[in-house]
């Protein structure tokens, strides 16, 4: 009977350690940013939200961030591993999925890259990120700051150098188009009101010094390209992202404490 209860106590022990270091279920709603250990503020966790799902519209591919106190008796490359897999982290058939897991409690931190990311973000690029660019963050104390800049040169390797919209390339220095049309209506406006004899409905006189060139009608068509920037990034946290699509991770990546 005495080995029945010690064997009793020893297996719920157990089984309570692997329900607690078992991974968070996944997030509903979904989001890209998920701090179970409360070391971020809102508006950091609103400002790297919007980031990535600005990047997973325009790329398809997902960075998750988890923040969890420890990971308990597993390593944190086989949590990380594990979470990709059961959240699906990235596209179904691209696996393009990364999984940023930091520890708090641990003081570790861990890239895991989906099948699909391995090319991209090698194993050494993952380290050489973490060893470089996130960890002196974390040493300072700098979490945000340096959860920002690794997504940023995660992005980098992941889609390759910045280059500018060709909108701005194309208004560097040249004449508006748009100027060009308005100049072009005026002459040809005054040479017909010249021909019918001056003055005409066109046209506005001052004083006996001959036409002034303002036609009634030069903003027919203006204004309307500022309009599509102001609503995009309006308030709130950022809770466009549409959940995960079921990638597969195979164990890429790489690690480091702090």
């Amino acid at each position: 009977m005495k080995k029945y209860i010690i064997f009793s106590f020893l297996f719920l022990t157990i089984l309570c350690r692997v329900a607690a270091q078992d991974i968070p279920a996944k997030p509903n709603p979904p989001r890209l940013v998920n701090d179970f250990a409360k070391q971020l503020n809102p508006t950091e966790i609103s400002a790297l939200e919007r980031k990535l799902d600005a990047y997973n519209d325009s790329t398809s591919s997902q960075i998750a961030i988890v923040v969890v106190p420890t990971t308990g008796d597993y390593a944190i490359a086989d949590y990380a591993l594990k979470l990709g897999r059961e959240w699906g982290v990235g596209g179904k058939g691209k696996n393009n999925g990364i999984v940023i897991l930091w520890a708090s409690t641990d003081r570790k931190i861990y890239i895991s890259t989906g099948y699909g990311m391995e090319g991209a973000v090698p194993d050494a690029i993952a380290k050489r990120i973490i060893t470089q660019v996130i960890t002196p963050e974390f040493k300072n104390g700098m979490y945000y700051r340096g959860l920002d800049k690794g997504v940023d040169t995660i992005i980098k390797y992941a889609t390759g150098e910045y280059k500018a919209d060709p909108k701005e390339e194309e208004g560097g220095g040249g004449t508006s188009p748009i100027l060009i049309l308005v100049v072009v209506f005026i002459v040809i406006v005054f040479i017909i009101s010249r021909n019918r004899g001056g003055g005409g409905g066109g046209f506005r006189n001052m004083g006996g010094g001959g036409p002034i060139f303002f036609p009634y009608t030069t903003h027919s068509s203006g204004g309307s390209s500022s309009g599509n920037w102001g609503g995009g990034f309006g308030g709130g946290d950022g809770g466009g992202f549409g959940g995960f699509g079921g990638g597969s991770f195979g164990g890429g990546g790489a690690g480091g404490d702090y």
